[in-house]
């Protein structure tokens, strides 16, 4: 089977090593994800394990599409119930890229109708769309007038922990939060630092990271076991993954660190830090008062900027100022504005160009001597 795990622009280096770390076979990134190759096990693991994934994906049918009967038939060649039955729910998403197929809503309608004439021509009856919750989720991606079929193996967006309490003023997703760590070097143990920690999003993902829980338990079932094909002993197998996943947790990691000057922000992360399952060490200081850590380890953060936040020059220069005494240890920062970099009056030793939803970002980090 050919799996495609997506992943946040940028990220795709974080995630091909995260797969890599995983031992999926024949892990490759590329444009917008993260290829592999496998069994339907070798994807569960994925979705179970993976921090920087935001989907994964089982490629069932891939064919020229230069218009809406060329995919409409190509979409009808696919077995479809080898994984839908008329009971089974269907939702269709679509997504065009230089082709001449350019409408996402009408390639997502002839991709449905294709598949429920199928159905109906295989087993007499259709299944229904449920755009809310639906036991099937399919992708069709056109792109260079090619379309790709997707199965969702999720089911969902896997950056949906659980644990997020609520949303902050400009929540950060856990899946760029997990990246943005793998990117700084971070290696899981010397201790580390939030010092903007808002909804404590990276902290908590370093947390939990770092005592080796999987991202996944926290999830009531994934989407491929909602399919039709999902027999005993796949549920046997999966039921084993999750064991060995708990097992493999271990009850202390380095010390983390999140702090802010916003009270309501350090009642939210820790909200969200006891729902994790991670401690944390929560307090309210400046990050102009932020002091080394001991032993020398990371800071990491994401500070407010432009479009999503309040944020002054005078902030910056005082973050600027802090990192300098920051003898020996590694800050990265997550710059979704030019300014941050200048008010550092240096260059990176390391970079990254990062997108936090539309915003184009750089993941700045700085060896501090």
């Amino acid at each position: 089977m050919r799996f495609f795990a997506t992943a946040a622009k940028g990220t795709e280096p974080a995630l091909r090593d995260e797969l890599r770390e995983l031992r999926l076979p024949r892990v490759r990134a590329d444009r917008g994800g993260v290829h592999f190759e496998g069994e339907l096990e070798h994807a569960a693991r994925a979705c179970l394990w993976s921090r920087v994934a935001v989907r994964v994906l089982l490629e069932v049918g891939t064919f020229e599409a230069r218009d809406a009967a060329a995919l409409y038939a190509g979409t009808r060649e696919v077995d479809w119930s080898a994984w839908m039955t008329p009971r089974t729910t269907l939702a269709v998403r679509a997504t065009c890229r230089s082709s001449q197929l350019t409408h996402s809503q009408f390639v997502a309608q002839k991709t449905k109708d294709a598949v429920v004439d199928a159905l109906r021509d295989r087993f007499g009856d259709r299944p229904s769309v449920d755009r809310e919750d639906p036991d099937v989720l399919l992708a069709v991606h056109v792109a260079r007038d090619r379309a790709t079929l997707y199965l969702d193996v999720g089911g969902a967006s896997l950056h949906e922990r659980g644990w997020r309490a609520q949303a902050g003023a400009a929540p950060l997703r856990e899946t760029l939060a997990a990246a943005v760590l793998r990117l700084s070097g971070w290696d899981r143990e010397r201790p580390l630092v939030d010092p903007m920690c808002g909804a404590g999003t990276i902290a908590i993902e370093a947390a939990a990271w770092a005592r080796r829980m999987a991202p996944g338990l926290g999830r009531e079932r994934f989407g491929f076991e909602r399919w039709a094909s999902h027999d005993e002993a796949m549920r046997r197998r999966l039921g084993e993954l999750r064991d060995q996943a708990r097992a493999e947790a271990v009850r202390e990691g380095p010390p983390v660190r999140a702090s802010d000057v916003d009270p309501e922000a350090l009642a939210l992360t820790r909200r969200s830090a006891r729902a994790a399952g991670v401690e944390l060490v929560v307090e309210r200081r400046d990050v102009r008062a932020l002091e080394p850590l001991e032993p020398p380890g990371f800071v990491v953060t994401n500070p407010p900027y432009g479009e999503r936040l309040d944020a002054d020059r005078e902030l910056y220069d005082g973050l600027a100022r802090a990192v300098r005494r920051l003898h020996g240890h590694t800050v990265a920062l997550l710059a979704g504005t030019p300014a941050i970099a200048r008010a550092m009056r240096r260059e990176p030793d390391r970079w990254w160009a990062l997108y936090n939803g539309p915003i184009e970002c750089r993941l700045l980090v700085y060896a501090v001597t």
